[in-house]
């Protein structure tokens, strides 16, 4: 028996002179230097547009030396050398970086939150749904996650590490797990040549394994939701691609929702002697640690065929409440293949035991049964193995599957049992991870044709710049891996008296689900609705019926109250939890009870907040536009009506604009506004235009002449109290800053463009002034700050210094960029709306390392806030105004190809009112 080399004796690599490790007694097998052979296509530069270059990654692949392409890799999406490490390092925003003025400003919020704090994490054990003191460090390692939507998901990283976890529903741990590993084992003629642990990690445990592989003859490509990884291994001939897929499929509600991942290994043989190759894909039960260390867990091997294909792999039992689950290692097996495992190993020992099972033959001892329970303390990790034949010249495929199965989850106050969405299709008993793994194997070739038809007409679309197509799919990222659940709906939690006369509200949620993603996997509330106005692109784009979904459950929490009497944190004032038809902010914390109890954010009251309402209506019209379910929207038109109502109390003078508070009393939830504001102006009248249109679809004459009086009023006193020449002025007040010049100003009219309105008969802000105050924002706050290359400031100052009034007014929000760079398409301005949107996609995935953890807000030096965010999904409305674009110029539907929305006919205003359905009569 052959033994591995100590990791003291394992060779370095040094950029430029990597070294291949090989077994003694190899029969002559050489290691053999791999020169610096760079893609010249890597270092062409782009046109002046920044359209199509396949090969853009800049100086994330200057780092690679190999030669290898890889199997299949695509030419657009992020890719990264293994090797490469970030220049710029920055911290997450505390307290340190906030200026005097603003800390004295915020002194009171400050000891309140440090009390709130202290009572929540030592009084009440629970963690803070913002978790100011311990924000999340920076960690430049992220990759596409896997898993579907709502089931969980498992990030690994660009470098092969298994290291952000989100099982628990909505709660992470940000921890890398050292026994999650592949290792590739290569033999010639009946001898182990060639072992080597896929990763350049050299940890403290595993010692026995052969750590440390040269990163820089290997790279990480990403395109969500797949990942490819390609190895050249140094002196073998021998080239690895390892192809993640997760089943994100636009208009599927089945195979969406499964909490799987397939790994598909194309190993090509550039030699002329035939090998066998092996992978073996190794995997600690839990993550070592305090939910394994009671003990209790075991593993067994298990072998599923079905259909004439036969999954053979090891089952991971982890049976800790509240919320016990098992996990799937799994291969198929083929009549080229060989499947072997290995049951149980300790992943905190040296590792020799695994190790050597694998050198002596390229297989497992694959001993039937089960393990015995891990002990109190004890760690316990199982893998499973793949071996197939290399001819010379040849290729061969391996194929693994993950796959979890958690049915039944409770949320962190223990009340109520849910059973997710994937289980109305595999079960609910816990039994479905063998099931869950042969579905993956045998269906992930579909399951990549369908993806390959989503992607396709924008990676096939040379008008369209290079970081874009990578941008739009690897943002969708937090989708699947923002905390998501998606739950199904039981019978009897849907009384009638919350249903109400939404006759559509009943059977959408039995058919669809209950859908819920994190603000952010810092900022800890399930459908932060302020937010969501941003992102919901995304999500009415390529899953409508989840985003109706949310709809409907936004509309129950406004039509309820609760009473409960509660201190908020900014102004130390005691209000109500929620108050009857006002919009919640968010339906609740994962670490609490959400949908039962709502509101957990608890730095302001936002029944006071203007524009949550306005967003409610501007996305119940958007959504119907979209698709063109007219029962929906008489569902949503009473709710409509009462939170327009609720809302008309901010209008003081009758003039028919509302006023802001004189606090920070909407999404900018530190920036100060007072009086008739830019921002909140313009989502309200955009709202008032709405509610006229959707007062004429449902024939109430009376309500439409209404809001049509208060809409002409209003444009009058926007134009007259705001417009200066260039620009809507922030606000009314007398400080300097209401001069100052925002880059979400043009919100109102983004959302009336992007829903047909805004321009000819229906335009509610005068074009000449959308596209100057647009050229203005351009011209300071994305030109005028950080050299034009980090996207729009909030908030710039007319004589060209960032706004610094406030603690959000000189950050870059990358949610509000994209969806400003959405306006500048709609409005004409393609090339400024692309440059704008740039600077933010190349600081955050090649400047800053912030790669599938895209954040609220960066500053232009030092700081970033709030990893893992929400907003950024508004890029997905870049796509519509672009899909609107070709709609005006071709006539049709708006999206012929399946990049987004639905092509199914819609009808239009007079069809929708004259021919409801059934259901939906009155």
């Amino acid at each position: 028996m052959r033994t591995g080399v100590p990791a003291s004796e394992q060779t370095s690599c040094a950029k430029g002179g990597p070294q291949a490790y090989c077994p003694e007694n190899t029969e002559g097998t050489e290691a053999v230097q791999v020169t610096d052979c760079q893609n010249p296509e890597d270092n062409q530069p782009q046109n002046e547009q920044g359209y199509s270059n396949p090969q853009d990654f800049g100086q994330l692949m200057a780092s690679y030396e190999g030669k290898a392409k890889g199997y299949q890799v695509p030419p657009f999406g992020w890719r990264i050398c293994l090797a490469h490490e970030f220049a710029e390092k920055r911290k997450p925003f505390n307290a340190n970086n906030v200026s005097l003025s603003n800390l004295m400003k915020h002194l009171g919020m400050g000891l309140r939150y440090l009390q709130w704090w202290y009572r929540k994490t030592q009084v009440e054990k629970k963690t803070p749904f913002i978790d100011l003191i311990n924000s999340v460090p920076l960690r430049q390692i992220y990759g596409c996650p896997l898993g579907g939507i709502g089931g969980g998901t498992i990030t690994r990283g660009w470098r092969g590490q298994f290291c952000r976890w989100q099982l628990n529903p909505g709660m992470y741990q940000h921890q890398t797990v050292i026994a999650d590993q592949f290792t590739v084992c290569l033999r010639r003629k009946g001898q182990t040549v060639y072992q080597q642990v896929l990763s350049v990690e050299r940890p403290s445990v595993l010692q026995s394994w052969n750590w440390g592989l040269c990163g820089y003859f290997a790279f990480y490509h990403a395109l969500y939701p797949r990942a490819w990884t390609v190895y050249q291994l140094p002196g073998q001939n021998v080239t690895l691609t390892c192809r993640q897929i997760t089943p994100i499929l636009p208009h599927d509600y089945q195979d969406s929702s499964l909490p799987v991942g397939v790994f598909v290994w194309d190993v090509e043989n550039e030699g002329d002697e035939a090998l066998d190759v092996s992978i073996m894909f190794s995997m600690r039960n839990g993550l070592g640690g305090e939910d394994d260390a009671p003990g209790g867990l075991w593993n067994e091997p298990f072998c599923l065929e079905r259909d004439g294909e036969t999954v053979q792999g090891l089952l991971l039992h982890h049976p800790t409440p509240p919320n016990p689950y098992t996990m799937a290692l799994a291969a198929r097996l083929t009549a080229d293949t060989m499947v072997t495992h290995l049951t149980a190993f300790d992943p905190d020992s040296t590792g020799q035991q695994v190790w050597q099972d694998l050198l002596q033959d390229g297989q497992l001892d694959s001993l039937a049964g089960q393990s015995l329970p891990s002990q109190k303390g004890v760690g316990l990790a199982g893998a499973v193995c793949v071996m197939g034949k290399l001819p010379p010249r040849g290729q061969c495929r391996l194929e693994f599957s993950l796959a979890w199965d958690m049915p039944r989850i409770m949320f962190g106050a223990k009340g109520q049992v849910y059973y997710r969405r994937y289980t109305r299709f595999f079960g609910p008993d816990g039994h479905a991870a063998p099931t869950l793994s042969h579905y993956a194997l045998c269906r992930y070739a579909d399951w990549e044709e369908r993806i390959s038809a989503w992607q396709s007409p924008v990676l096939d679309d040379r008008s369209l710049p290079a970081w874009y197509k990578s941008a739009l799919f690897n943002e969708l990222y937090f989708l699947a891996d923002g905390g998501t659940v998606w739950l199904e709906v039981p019978e009897d939690c849907l009384r009638e008296e919350t249903v109400g006369s939404m006759c559509q509200l009943r059977p959408l949620l039995r058919e669809y689900g209950r859908f819920g993603y994190l603000e952010g996997q810092e900022y800890r509330m399930y459908n932060t609705y302020d937010v969501h106005f941003y992102a919901s692109f995304a999500l009415v784009m390529l899953w409508p019926k989840l985003e109706l979904s949310l709809q409907y459950d936004m509309a129950l929490a406004t039509l309820r109250e609760d009473l409960a009497q509660q201190q908020y944190l900014m102004s130390g004032i005691i209000a109500p939890v929620k108050r009857r038809n006002v919009v919640p902010h968010d339906v609740g914390d994962p670490d609490d009870e959400p949908w039962l109890r709502v509101n957990a954010y608890v730095v302001h009251d936002t029944a006071d907040w203007k524009d949550l309402n306005l967003k409610f209506v501007l996305q119940v019209y958007r959504d119907y536009y979209l698709t063109g379910d007219h029962c929906f929207l008489r569902d949503m038109w009473p709710v409509c009506l009462a939170v327009m109502e609720s809302e008309m109390k901010f209008d003081k003078d009758q003039d028919g604009l509302i006023e802001n508070g004189g606090y920070a009393d909407q999404t900018y939830d530190g920036w100060v506004t007072t009086g008739p504001s830019a921002y909140c102006g313009g989502l309200w009248l955009a709202a008032v235009a709405v509610m006229v249109k959707m007062a004429a679809l449902c024939g109430a004459r009376e309500v439409q002449d209404k809001f049509s009086s208060i809409l002409s009023r209003g444009q009058e006193a926007y134009e007259r109290l705001l417009w200066n020449g260039r620009y809507y002025n922030y606000d009314c007040s007398s400080q300097p800053q209401s001069y100052s010049i925002m880059s979400d100003q043009c919100a109102g009219q983004w959302f009336l463009r992007a829903s047909g309105l805004g321009e000819g008969d229906s335009e509610v802000f005068p074009t000449p002034h959308v596209v100057r105050a647009l050229q203005t924002i351009f011209e300071f706050n994305v030109q005028g700050f950080a050299g034009g290359a980090m996207g729009a400031v909030n908030g710039m100052q007319p004589h060209g210094v960032p706004d610094r009034s406030s603690v959000q007014s000189d950050e870059v929000w990358v949610g509000v960029v994209y969806g400003l760079a959405a306006t500048m398409i709609q409005e004409g301005l393609t090339w400024e709306g692309f440059r704008t949107a740039e600077g933010c996609y190349r600081t955050v995935w090649e400047r800053l390392g912030l790669a599938f953890q895209t954040p609220e807000a960066y500053c232009q030096q030092q700081v970033f806030r709030s990893l893992a965010y929400m907003r950024p999904l508004s890029i997905w409305a870049m796509q519509l105004a672009l899909q609107q674009q070709q709609h005006k110029k071709a006539p049709g539907p708006i999206a012929k190809q399946d990049t987004g929305l639905s092509t199914r006919p819609r009808l239009g205003p007079k069809e929708a009112v004259a021919n409801p359905s059934p259901e939906c009569a009155s």
